[in-house]
């Protein structure tokens, strides 16, 4: 009920409702309304009341919730399914139950923090509110070995929409952070469920620092992550940034499907800040050292080892090395 009382308040934003409007509208008696209207301002919308004139919204939230990620989302699909949480453990738990239960791809989990939050080989993620911590439900038609691929699909989404829409020295390390400069701003997890022929679902997990504040973060990751309120100096509008988002992953998951991964790889070279960089890659058991020379067609990184030979490296954990 009180979304519907929301949209009202948003078609007539900063012009005052009725109450008689809105009761008559809802069947509601003005105890109900204004019930629903503290709910609202405790989630943090400015609604001023006037005896003579009703309601009006001055000032929208800047969480998560779905009336307002949905509000002006342009998607055909992703985004219409919106699960909203204050905190959870993982995003992409969460998003695995829902696969499970049939949920349709697209369906989106979101929460304002995690309390276990999780990276790549099951490293813990600082998930604080302020930041952007989504999953998305996949269930694409493609041959399990693809799935991977996804994880560099989101990656250029990411960057074109920090670039386009924040202006920023963008960049993508291989093979699921976005930088900004030097420093890391977003994660992705890509998990999937999958036989050896059919993929079931895929959950992509994207973390954002946006309005994060740095000093926050313990000691040891301070200094080599940053956030887009610390680089803008300024509060961004999460939801606004959202939908660009959920724009940009749509149309770039859409050329996937129709098997135009060459062209998004083109578009991670030009992101690449791994590509000519020496590494250091760190697999199960084994750590592998070069220079990273290119990425082949499949999304594997190509590495020239010291005595010139090159090692193809499906996964890992990359660190950019200055020699």
């Amino acid at each position: 009920m009180k979304n519907s009382i929301l949209k009202i308040l948003h078609k007539t934003l900063e012009n005052y409702v009725s109450e008689d409007e809105i009761t008559s509208q809802f069947n509601i008696s003005r105890t109900e309304l204004r019930d629903h209207i503290q709910t609202l301002r405790d989630d943090g919308y400015f609604i001023e009341y006037s005896p003579k004139q009703g309601y009006r919204l001055l000032k929208t939230t800047n969480l998560y919730l779905p009336c307002e990620l949905q509000k002006d989302l342009k998607t055909d699909y992703i985004g219409h399914e919106i699960h909203y949480f204050n905190e959870v453990d993982s995003t992409n738990n969460v998003a695995k139950e829902l696969a499970k239960d049939g949920a349709v791809e697209g369906t989106i989990v979101i929460a304002e923090s995690q309390s276990m939050g999780r990276g790549r080989r099951g490293k813990k993620w600082i998930s604080p509110e302020g930041g952007i911590w989504m999953s998305i439900i996949l269930r694409p038609k493609i041959n399990p070995a693809k799935a991977p691929q996804l994880t560099l699909v989101t990656g250029v989404a990411v960057a074109e929409t920090l670039k386009n829409e924040c202006g920023l020295d963008v960049g993508i390390k291989w093979p699921n952070d976005i930088l900004v400069g030097e420093k890391k701003v977003c994660g992705i997890l890509t998990e999937a469920q999958a036989t050896t022929k059919k993929v079931e679902y895929l959950i992509v997990g994207i973390g954002i620092d946006l309005n994060v504040d740095v000093k926050l973060f313990p000691p040891k990751l301070r200094e080599g992550a940053t956030s887009l309120k610390n680089e803008l100096e300024k509060e961004i509008h999460s939801a606004e940034l959202i939908q660009k988002f959920l724009l940009n992953f749509e149309n770039r998951y859409n050329e996937f499907k129709e098997d135009k991964f060459p062209e998004i790889l083109k578009q991670w070279r030009m992101f690449s800040k791994t590509i000519g960089s020496y590494v250091e890659v760190h697999k199960r058991g084994r750590t592998v050292k070069g220079e990273a020379v290119g990425i082949n067609k499949d999304g594997i990184l190509i590495l020239e080892l010291e005595d010139g030979s090159l090692e193809k490296v499906v996964s890992g954990e990359c660190i950019h090395v200055k020699k």
